[in-house]
């Protein structure tokens, strides 16, 4: 079942420092919202204040239900988060730290089953981890690690997936693999995703709507050729870009000086 997401004037303030600004959003079950701006922007914040991890001003719908409507056990089987900086078990194994993702699901004292298991290896296979799943998480590469938290996010089996930039630390060919494994997980369990990126282009490319956010508060919100306008663009991120437009696709260039 697609569960949405609604955010109504939402607005955050950190050591008395206001961070968003009545940010309004609307992300359909099943849909894509990406979340793009220059750093400092609050994109992190909003993913923090959509899962209840900073306290906001505003409301905060998930399946027409606040989250702290929900016990902490139902509230981490409706949304997982990707997070940038993921407190990591110190001697933990990949498995075992992916396995963690099915913790909601069991019972108290209950453990993991075949099926569980199961999961997990299907996942590392996709994440191209099998072959690190004995491999403790200190001894992973940062794209490898990256891949791990995923991993966890997405043995979670939640209708609502947070991301926030999920492909910073990956290659290109593991930067496609993550992204094309998200949008089968819509496809075929209308999973809703909201995600971070700093990469434009990406953002674009697999986001039905972007979400721009410039010192807190909106720009512009809507698809992405709305969106990804070079003169929008140059305002925010005090540079000058070029759009290119190749098969459908909006790929967004910075101007080079003298140019």
């Amino acid at each position: 079942m697609s569960v949405g997401v609604t955010v109504r004037g939402l607005s955050v303030r950190i050591d008395k420092h206001p961070v968003l600004h009545e940010v309004d959003l609307d992300v359909p079950g099943g849909r894509w919202l990406s979340v793009i701006g220059p750093n400092g922007a609050g994109k992190t914040t909003l993913l923090r204040a959509i899962v209840g991890l900073v306290r906001y001003s505003g409301t905060v719908e998930v399946d027409g239900m606040t989250l702290d409507q929900r016990d902490p056990r139902a509230r981490a089987r409706t949304v997982a988060v990707v997070p940038q900086q993921p407190e990591l078990p110190r001697g933990m194994r990949v498995t075992d730290y992916v396995l963690l993702g099915r913790t909601p699901h069991l019972s108290p004292l209950g453990r993991e089953s075949a099926t569980d298991l199961e999961l997990v290896g299907h996942i590392l296979d996709r994440l191209d981890l099998r072959d690190r799943a004995d491999r403790q998480l200190a001894t992973l590469s940062g794209g490898e690690l990256q891949r791990a938290v995923i991993g966890r996010a997405l043995a979670q089996q939640t209708p609502v997936l947070l991301l926030d930039e999920p492909t910073t630390a990956l290659d290109l060919g593991h930067q496609q693999d993550v992204l094309t494994l998200v949008e089968e997980l819509r496809a075929a369990d209308g999973l809703t995703v909201i995600s971070t990126m700093h990469d434009l282009t990406v953002a674009g490319d697999h986001a039905d709507e972007l979400l721009l956010l410039a010192e807190g508060r909106t720009v512009v919100a809507g698809p992405a050729a709305e969106v990804l306008d070079p003169d929008v663009l140059a305002s925010v991120y005090d540079t000058k870009v070029d759009i290119v437009e190749h098969e459908g696709r909006r790929i967004v260039l910075p101007r080079r000086e003298g140019r």
